[in-house]
């Protein structure tokens, strides 16, 4: 005798369910009556609704997320057509320079106003004897080897310890940097270093992108260039 209990069906696993549906796409072709009695709650309250109305929903969720998508691009792009712009600028600027003194004067003007970053040093060698005092003013061992091993620029805390006393009377205020080793084609020999500084933590952190920032201490590099002995 066949117990009441080996009749009836095993409970269906959702994932089951889930998998066969999609596995047999004509299931709602065969039952078409089943989409008219599926009543689905409402995914933004508490109200069930039918399966169309809940298909609609969710291409609309969808339409949302790629419009905001698509506006996060867009602003992207256009942040980044001003940033090549201002690079323009101070290329153009550099290209005019014919001393160590002009190059900083465009530096200064360019990252103030055009990148607003509010402090910069720049310590460089191989210049004129006459050059700006202070600009090659020689440094630590410590600090040349700190340098050297820096293949690209490095964003956060300060990567040149004895680079803070450049900064002056504000070096306590500063809370993130941007080191820029400044190296020579072809054998990418170092020139120097330029140090971003900020007294807002976020400015420069770890992880951020560099590009502009290598492209900055390329044009600055070749600008020093034309100034060697």
């Amino acid at each position: 005798m066949t117990h009441p209990s080996d009749t009836q069906p095993a409970a269906l696993n959702p994932q089951a369910v889930a998998d066969y549906l999609i596995q047999h796409p004509n299931f709602f072709n065969d039952f078409p009556g089943i989409l008219a009695e599926l009543n689905i709650p409402h995914p933004h309250g508490t109200h069930a609704i039918s399966m169309s109305e809940r298909q609609l929903i969710s291409m609309r969720d969808k339409v949302r997320m790629l419009e905001n998508k698509l506006a996060e691009l867009i602003q992207f792009g256009e942040e980044n057509d001003g940033i090549s712009d201002k690079m323009q600028a101070l290329a153009l600027a550099l290209m005019t320079t014919r001393t160590p003194q002009d190059i900083l004067v465009a530096l200064t003007l360019h990252l103030r106003e055009g990148f607003a970053v509010p402090h910069h040093a720049l310590r460089v060698w191989n210049l004129p004897a006459d050059s700006v005092p202070g600009l090659s003013d020689p440094l630590s061992q410590g600090a040349c080897n700190q340098i050297n091993a820096m293949t690209q620029p490095v964003c956060g805390v300060l990567a040149v310890d004895e680079a803070i006393n450049w900064f002056g009377e504000v070096s306590p205020h500063l809370r993130a940097f941007a080191c820029i080793p400044l190296r020579v084609a072809p054998n990418n020999a170092p020139l120097g270093l330029l140090v971003l500084a900020s007294e807002e933590e976020k400015r420069f952190y770890p992880g951020m992108g560099t590009l502009y920032i290598e492209r900055l201490g390329q044009l600055i590099s070749a600008a020093l260039l034309r100034m060697e002995d």
